[in-house]
C-alpha cells in the first residue's frame, strides 16, 4: 500500500477547468471556508475578466495550472473545428503549452507546474501521422491530468503524465462519495474534474455538492488527504525517487 502523508489512507484533488467566472465567484469562497486548496486549469483568455479574484485565489494557495492557450480539441466538436487536434502538430502544441505558461506567469505571477489535457484528448494529427503529445507534457510539467477516465489513479502503477481524471460535473454528492470511499479502500489518488460551480444547466458542480465534498474530506475520520494536483504529484514523485 502506498504511504500517504499524515497517516491518511488516500489522496483527493479537486480540479476545475477553463477559468470560468463561477469558480472564483462561488467555488473559491467555499474552498477557503473549509481550508482546502484546489487546482484550477486556466485558459489564459478567460482570466482577465476576474483578474483580481484569480490573483487572490493564487495568493490563498490554490494551484494555477496550464490548460493550453486556445483549448484545442478534436474537430468532431463543431466548436473546435477551426482549432482541431487533427490539424495540429507537436511543434504547434508545444508552443501552446509554453505560451499558456508565459501568459499565466505574466497575469498571475505564478509558474504552472501541472497540466490538464483539453477534453482529455492526448493526440495531434490524424491517421498514420497521429502522435501522442504526452511526452511533451512530461517534458514541461510535473503531472498531466486526463478527463472522463474510468479508474482511480494508482500511485504505484500510474503515469504522472497521464493522471486519471474523474468527471464530477452534474453529480449528486452520494455518487461522488462512492468514488471517494472506493479510493480510500484502494489507497489511491482521486482527481475530480469540474467546470462551473453553482446552478448551471450542464458542466457544473452544484455549490452544495462542493460544500459536502469539502466537509467529508476535512473530517479526519475519513482518512482523505485533500490537496492540489501539484502537491500530491510531488509526494508521489518523491516516493518514486526514494
Amino acid at each position: 500500500m502506498f504511504e500517504w502523508p499524515h497517516g491518511k489512507r488516500a489522496a483527493l484533488s479537486l480540479t476545475f477547468d477553463d477559468a470560468r467566472p463561477s469558480q472564483v465567484d462561488v467555488g473559491v469562497p467555499i474552498l477557503n471556508a473549509h481550508g482546502l486548496r484546489a487546482t484550477f486549469y486556466l485558459s489564459p483568455p478567460n482570466i482577465s475578466p476576474r483578474l483580481e479574484q484569480w490573483k487572490q485565489a493564487a495568493a490563498a494557495g490554490h494551484e494555477m495550472g496550464n490548460h493550453t492557450l486556445t483549448h484545442p480539441c478534436t474537430g468532431n466538436f463543431p466548436w473546435s473545428r477551426a482549432n482541431a487536434l487533427e490539424d495540429c502538430t507537436l511543434e504547434k502544441m508545444e508552443r501552446e503549452l509554453i505560451d499558456a505558461n508565459d501568459a499565466i506567469r505574466r497575469l498571475l505571477h505564478v509558474a504552472p507546474t501541472t497540466f490538464a489535457y483539453p477534453c482529455g484528448q492526448k493526440f495531434v494529427g490524424r491517421g498514420a501521422e497521429a502522435r501522442s503529445y504526452v511526452p511533451l507534457v512530461a517534458k514541461h510539467f510535473l503531472a498531466g491530468r486526463g478527463f472522463k477516465d474510468e479508474a482511480v489513479h494508482d500511485p504505484l502503477a500510474g503515469d504522472l503524465a497521464q493522471v486519471m481524471g474523474i468527471d464530477a460535473d452534474d453529480q449528486p454528492f452520494e455518487r461522488l462519495k462512492v468514488w471517494i470511499d472506493r479510493t480510500v479502500e484502494a489507497g489511491g489518488w482521486l482527481v475530480f474534474v469540474a467546470h462551473d460551480v453553482g446552478d448551471f444547466a450542464r458542466q457544473a458542480m452544484p455549490a452544495d455538492v462542493l460544500e459536502a465534498v469539502c466537509r467529508y474530506c476535512a473530517d479526519p475520520v475519513n482518512g482523505v488527504w485533500a490537496d492540489t494536483v501539484a502537491a500530491v504529484a510531488a509526494h508521489i514523485r518523491a516516493a518514486e525517487r526514494a
